[in-house]
């Protein structure tokens, strides 16, 4: 059976592909071709990944990622469909799902979002459910730097405090479309915002996510 984590997997890979190594993506001043390659860096390269934490491995990490950056970008592309080794951890499909869930889904939508004609998805309740649950148990960490109050809700009116502040911002969407808020994707997230307009201003220019 395909799991969320397998299925953005696959989609991501597609995007990618049909995007080209040089199409711009919502991550800062990253390409596809980098964004390939930090996927790829991730599963494949743990010493490199940690970089992205300690700081003492970032130049390691650097030149790592860089040496992959530099691999054909079909390499790459076929490098995150056919997913992880053997032996790593993400090869376990319980940890493949906890882990890569979330990161592929937002990766997914950093390349469709980034490109001018794109279309939002419809997802199923089910996937649906999953990101709001992921996000309810993130919510604290994603919304650590917010500058003011910050509360996401959902259309049915399931909230998660992602900061404690006042004033507050309420942000109300679909689960996916909060995740990515919450990820530091304000601009591309599909939302509603309520309360007084500095603190939105504010909340939406924040250096939200990890």
């Amino acid at each position: 059976m395909s799991t969320h984590a397998k299925r953005e997997r696959l989609l991501l890979a597609d995007l990618l592909e049909a995007a080209g190594p040089e199409a711009p993506t919502l991550c800062h001043g990253w390409t596809a071709r980098d964004l390939a390659a930090h996927v790829v860096v991730r599963e494949r390269r743990p010493d490199a990944a940690a970089g992205l934490v300690i700081g003492p491995l970032k130049s390691r990490g650097e030149r790592i990622t860089n040496e992959f950056t530099s691999k054909p970008y079909e390499e790459l592309i076929q490098l995150i469909r056919t997913g992880p080794p053997r032996m790593s951890p993400f090869g376990v499909k319980q940890l493949d799902e906890v882990a890569n869930t979330v990161e592929f889904y937002v990766h997914t939508e950093d390349v469709r979002r980034a490109q001018p004609d794109w279309t939002a998805r419809e997802l199923d309740p089910v996937f649906a459910d999953v990101l709001w649950s992921r996000t309810e148990k993130a919510a604290r960490m994603l919304g650590r730097k917010a500058p003011v109050g910050l509360v996401l809700r959902r259309p049915d009116g399931q909230t998660a405090v992602a900061h404690k502040g006042t004033p507050v911002v309420t942000v109300t969407g679909e689960p996916g479309e909060l995740l990515l808020f919450a990820f530091g994707r304000q601009d591309a997230a599909r939302v509603e915002l309520e309360g007084d307009q500095e603190a939105i201003s504010r909340v939406t220019t924040a250096k939200l996510g990890m």
